[in-house]
């Protein structure tokens, strides 16, 4: 039996560091058949995740020798903390690890939202020269609005200052007198979402943040304003957020996160028809490079929990 389960994709040099010291079982399928992962953990001293293995008490019971869960991210939602605090069983994040390929990402979409030029192929490829109508926006002169201000966020920050751009941020448990608070100027939430040109999510998910973004909220935005929510998907009410994309009351949106994933056709249906919509599959931590950290660092915190050297 193994005294390592990985269930979901794992870089394959950090898999061969926890291999060479410990019997490994690497299945990066079990995320989507989780009712055999119970029958692997009889023996297993080490769970290594990703956001979508439920690590529940349930699942723990079967797992009496586990003695650690690895998370190849950062949210833990997905992991019963309660549960692990009760079995001394200690949880990992990667903390730090993919936090420039999310600032990336944010980036990224906020410049291909403004400038709308990727609705441009299609038409192109038809013969079409629609110039006039793909005039977009640049970054520089304009808003980034965050809603949280913890390591992801100030990235953004200090890069979206280097394009030129003005950062306000509210944060509630981020104190007044950090220094971080250089990058971005402390506001309410209303000031964010009445100044934003940009607003990006970076907040946990829990009962005070589910659905935080709503109809409400999504009303007070200016209507050329851009979300992006690569942070947890409950955090926007999807349905309202499709209405006001619908409605022509916000300029556009990624969403890399959702309400429940994988995001199936008929939770996406409601998404239909908005050119100025980009979907992405919850890769937004994810690079090539961060692939690499992320992995490292969870085999060598692993090993290190279990006594094994590094």
């Amino acid at each position: 039996m193994s005294a390592v389960v990985i269930t979901e994709f794992m870089d394959e040099p950090a898999v061969d560091t926890l291999s060479a010291r410990l019997p490994t079982h690497y299945d990066p399928g079990l995320a989507d058949a989780q009712e055999r992962i119970p029958a692997l953990l009889a023996d297993a001293t080490a769970l290594i995740v990703r956001n979508r293995t439920q690590v529940t008490a349930a699942l723990l019971e079967a797992a009496p020798k586990l003695k650690c869960v690895g998370r190849l991210g950062v949210g833990l939602d997905n992991i019963d903390l309660e549960a692990c605090k009760d079995r001394n069983v200690a949880v990992f994040p990667a903390t730090g690890a993919n936090n420039l390929s999310v600032a990336e990402y944010v980036l990224s979409t906020a410049m291909l939202l403004l400038r709308g030029a990727y609705q441009s192929t299609a038409a192109m490829i038809g013969g079409h020269w629609p110039r006039q109508a793909l005039i977009g926006r640049e970054l520089s002169g304009h808003v980034m609005g965050l809603v949280g201000f913890g390591a992801i966020a100030r990235e953004v920050a200090m890069r979206a200052q280097m394009l030129g751009m003005e950062v306000v941020a509210y944060d509630p448990y981020c104190p007044a007198n950090d220094p971080a608070w250089q990058l971005a100027r402390n506001v309410s939430l209303e000031g964010v979402l009445d100044l934003a040109d940009v607003i990006s999510l970076h907040t946990p998910l829990n009962e005070g943040t589910r659905h935080l973004i709503n109809a409400q909220t999504l009303a007070r935005m200016k209507s050329s304003a851009v979300v992006i929510n690569a942070a947890r998907g409950g955090v926007i009410d999807e349905t309202a957020l499709a209405a006001a994309l619908h409605a022509g009351n916000l300029a556009g949106a990624a969403l890399d996160v959702f309400e429940t994933e994988p995001l199936t056709a008929e939770a996406a249906q409601k998404f239909d028809g908005l050119p100025n919509l980009v979907l992405t599959p919850h890769i937004a931590g994810v690079t090539e490079e961060s692939n690499v950290r992320v992995s490292a660092l969870i085999a060598e915190t692993v090993l290190s929990h279990l006594g094994e050297p590094v």
